[in-house]
C-alpha cells in the first residue's frame, strides 16, 4: 500500500531559501541531470533532484530533516552541466543554512547572525566587553591581586595569582600584561561551553529527525538508533573527513579540497596547542610568552600560517566562481572571521618580535574579538556544518546507505 504524504507548501521557506543563496531555484525543471552528475550522490534514491523537488514546493519539513542534503559536498558538478542554471549545489547550500538557523536556539541570535545589518553589534558588544577588561588588567593590577588573594587565599599551594605575565615582563611585551589570562579564560570558556550545550540539543533533535526521515522513505531498515554502533560508524568516517575524499571524488571544483584540508588541519593544531599552553599554564605555572624554538610553539606558528593560506585561498576560489552566488550568511561573515582570526594572530606575534608593543596588543585586541566570534556565532554560522555534515555522513554510514 503506497503511503500517502500531505503536501503543505511553506512560502516563507522558499523565501527563506532564495535569500540565502538559492536564487535559481525556480529555474529547475526536474530533468535529473544534476543527480546523474552527482559522483557521490547515494544509488538509493539519489540527491540532489528530489532535494530540488521539495525546496520547489516549500517542503520545510522533508528538506530540513533531510540527512541528504548534508552528503552534499557543493563540489559543483551539478551546477556546471544543469541546463537550466539552476545551480541546485547553491540551493542545496541555502537549505543546509536554512537547517542551521532551524536547530540553532535561541532563534535571535541565529538571525542575527544570519543579518548582515547585525554585524556592527556582533563585533561592537564583544569589542567594548574585551575594551573594559583590558582597562581594568592595565589599570587596577594591584586591587586585583588583592581580590584574588581575598578569594583564593593559598588554595592550591598558591596558585591563582592575578597576573600571569612572567617575571620582570612589566616593561615587556607580554600579552598578560595588556589582557590578564584569567579574563581570557573567564570570557571563553563559558563561551565555548555555551557553545557545546547549543550544538548537543541541536544535533539531539537533528539525530532523530533525519533517523524518522529516513525510516519514513525507505532508506535504512533500523527502526530504532543504537548509539554505541553509530560512535562506531563515525570512526570509519573519521578518516574519510580527514582525507577529504568526498572533495577528491568531484571535478568542478577540485581545488578546493587543499585550502578545506589546510584550514581543517590549523585549526585541529590550534586546538592542540591551546590545549598544551593551557596545561603549560595552570599546572605548571609557566607564562608565556614561550620560546620560538618551543616545539609547540613551531606547530602553532604553522597552524596559524596554514589557517591564513587556507582562508585566503578559499576567499580567491570563491571570487574566481563568478557563476556561484555569493551571500554574506555562506562566504563572507565565516571566511571574514577566520580569516581575521589567523592574520592578527600572525601580526600579534610579528609585532611583539619587533617590540611594537601598543601595536601588538591592538592586533591582539582584534584577535580576541575574532576568537569570540568564532566560538559565540559557532552553532549559527557556515562553520556549524562541520558538526552537521560529520553527524549526517555518520549517520549515513550507520544506516549503510551506499
Amino acid at each position: 500500500m503506497t503511503e500517502k504524504y500531505l503536501a503543505q507548501p511553506d512560502l516563507d521557506f522558499i523565501a527563506q531559501i532564495r535569500s540565502l543563496g538559492g536564487e535559481t531555484l525556480k529555474k529547475c525543471y526536474q530533468c535529473a541531470s544534476c543527480s546523474v552528475a552527482c559522483p557521490i550522490a547515494p544509488e538509493n534514491s539519489p540527491f540532489p533532484r528530489k532535494e530540488m523537488i521539495a525546496a520547489s514546493w516549500g517542503l520545510k519539513d522533508r528538506l530540513i530533516s533531510n540527512g541528504d542534503i548534508w552528503l552534499c559536498h557543493q563540489c559543483g558538478d551539478c551546477t556546471d552541466l544543469c541546463p537550466r542554471g539552476a545551480a541546485p549545489g547553491d540551493v542545496l547550500s541555502a537549505v543546509r543554512a536554512a537547517a542551521i538557523t532551524e536547530y540553532a536556539r535561541p532563534k535571535a541570535l541565529a538571525n542575527a547572525v544570519n543579518n548582515p545589518k547585525m554585524l556592527p553589534f556582533l563585533i561592537g558588544i564583544p569589542a567594548i566587553w574585551f575594551a573594559i577588561l583590558a582597562y581594568i588588567t592595565m589599570n587596577a593590577g594591584d586591587t586585583m591581586t588583592k581580590i584574588f588573594q581575598a578569594v583564593f587565599g593559598d588554595i592550591l599551594g598558591g596558585r591563582f595569582h592575578w597576573s600571569h605575565a612572567p617575571a620582570g615582563a612589566g616593561h615587556g611585551i607580554a600579552q598578560a600584561n595588556f589582557f590578564s589570562t584569567w579574563f581570557v579564560d573567564l570570557t571563553f570558556v563559558p563561551t565555548a561551553t555555551f557553545a557545546a550545550i547549543i550544538f548537543f540539543l541541536g544535533l539531539k533533535r537533528f539525530i532523530t529527525d533525519i533517523h524518522n526521515n529516513a525510516v519514513l522513505e525507505g532508506k535504512t531498515d533500523k527502526t530504532s538508533l543504537d548509539f554505541k554502533e553509530m560512535f562506531r560508524a563515525l570512526l570509519r568516517v573519521i578518516p574519510t573527513v580527514l582525507k577529504h575524499d568526498k572533495f577528491n571524488e568531484c571535478e568542478s571544483n577540485k581545488d578546493r579540497a587543499t585550502p578545506h584540508m589546510m584550514v581543517l588541519y590549523a585549526f585541529v593544531g590550534l586546538f592542540i596547542v591551546t590545549g598544551i599552553f593551557f596545561l603549560v599554564l595552570y599546572v605548571f605555572q609557566t607564562p608565556g610568552p614561550y620560546s620560538l624554538f618551543n616545539p609547540v610553539k613551531w606547530l602553532a606558528n604553522i597552524s596559524g600560517a596554514a589557517l591564513v593560506i587556507g582562508s585566503g585561498l578559499m576567499i580567491k576560489n570563491r571570487l574566481d566562481k563568478k557563476e556561484e552566488q555569493l551571500t554574506y550568511y555562506k562566504d563572507w561573515f565565516i571566511l571574514g572571521v577566520v580569516f581575521t582570526l589567523g592574520l592578527t594572530g600572525m601580526l600579534t606575534e610579528m609585532t611583539r618580535l619587533a617590540h611594537l608593543e601598543y601595536i601588538s596588543y591592538f592586533f591582539y585586541y582584534l584577535h580576541l574579538i575574532a576568537i569570540f566570534n568564532l566560538f559565540a556565532f559557532l552553532p549559527f554560522s557556515k562553520m556549524a556544518h562541520l558538526v552537521y555534515r560529520l553527524t549526517a555522513m555518520t549517520y549515513a554510514e550507520y544506516s549503510n546507505r551506499k
